[in-house]
């Protein structure tokens, strides 16, 4: 059983019964059983997929035209900054 959280309040099994009774006789919010759960759970995604590559979080101090330049061609620049980056290590491997 999940751990709850302070002040939780679980029905009784009559409560419960009572609960599930009124939704399935509204017909405008009928709830999912077990096996419509099932089928959902595997679409449930909580954040951004992992990345099979991850990347380190640092601070790093650009000049502003490279900041400006880069910020110019729109979302997903710093990824472009570090795929120019990368590029330079290919064309200059530090020895």
């Amino acid at each position: 059983m999940p751990k709850l959280k302070p002040g939780t309040i679980i029905p009784t099994p009559e409560e419960d019964a009572t609960i599930t009774a009124a939704a399935m006789a509204d017909h405008d919010a009928v709830p999912f059983t077990d096996r419509e759960w099932e089928k959902v759970k595997p679409l449930v995604r909580i954040g951004r997929p992992k990345a099979d590559i991850t990347k380190k979080r640092i601070t790093i101090r650009l000049s502003s035209d490279v900041v400006t330049q880069f910020r110019a061609t729109g979302r997903g620049w710093q990824t472009r900054v570090d795929a120019a980056l990368l590029q330079y290590l290919k064309e200059h491997p530090i020895s």
